[in-house]
């Protein structure tokens, strides 16, 4: 499932495509919403929420979308070709001069705008959105509300604080000097949301993540896909297993050297 900041990235790219413009036709292929016609509406923004994206049209009506693992937006010219087969195309978004294309999209859906706290609003502070103390603290406090929670664990749950996915949870960990699997009692928790945060911001801008600093192919990363290679700090291979209960079962990669605690 894409992280918070590729989702961030998408949602930027739409709304400077969209906001402002008049839909001139929208093609709706979701069994639910066959039969919507938004054509004539103004685009006021596309915003995001977590890993949900939120497209606001005049006449108080917002489209949420989630790309989940396989979704997808893309933006082309009128005659360009698609980069993705027509039969996994769930919505079309037209303005002048520009298609937003959503492929194998998930969770689409139209609600009234000032109904959008039903569909996100489990979500814990938006670790991309707008930052105060107080969302700090309160990611804080969700994240400290399960002493006994694996690390790794709490850092993916999104009602804790949106935005984190596989790659940051296995990279904060790293970052932090802790297994995923050790207690969040354990680990520093302000700094676990500060580095999530840092990690975050810093790539959502990015085509290209990179949460080490360090240039070069293959150092892109601290730990996440690096199962087998050297830990780029001291050399010792990091390891991969699997975190987490049935389908909520996500890959986990650390440093035995650089991350003492429990492993899987």
């Amino acid at each position: 499932m894409p992280e918070g900041d590729t989702v961030f990235l998408t949602g930027r790219r739409l709304d400077d495509a969209l906001a402002g413009r008049t839909l001139l036709r929208t093609d709706f292929r979701h069994p639910r919403l066959a039969t919507v016609d938004l054509a004539g509406r103004d685009v006021l923004e596309v915003a995001t929420a977590g890993k949900h994206i939120l497209t606001r049209f005049s006449g108080d009506l917002t489209l949420r979308s989630h790309l989940r693992m396989d979704g997808s937006w893309h933006l082309y010219r009128p005659g360009d070709k698609w980069r993705r087969p027509g039969h996994q195309v769930r919505v079309v978004l037209e303005v002048p001069d520009r298609l937003a294309v959503g492929f194998a999209l998930h969770d689409l859906e139209l609600v009234p705008t000032g109904e959008e706290s039903r569909l996100v609003g489990h979500l814990g502070p938006d670790l991309l959105g707008p930052w105060t103390a107080a969302d700090e603290a309160e990611a804080v406090a969700r994240l400290t509300a399960d002493p006994a929670r694996e690390i790794g664990l709490a850092l993916l749950d999104q009602r804790v604080m949106a935005g984190v996915g596989n790659v940051y949870k296995s990279e904060v960990c790293f970052l932090l000097g802790v297994s995923p699997w050790t207690p969040v009692s354990d680990v520093d928790s302000a700094r676990a949301v500060a580095l999530s945060r840092k990690l975050l911001l810093a790539n959502s801008l990015r085509p290209v993540r990179n949460t080490t600093g360090l240039p070069g192919r293959g150092r892109e990363s601290w730990v996440y896909e690096r199962s087998g290679r050297p830990c780029l700090r001291c050399g010792t291979r990091i390891r991969m297993a699997g975190q987490g209960p049935g389908v909520q079962e996500r890959s986990s990669y650390w440093c035995p050297r650089c991350q003492p605690g429990p492993i899987a």
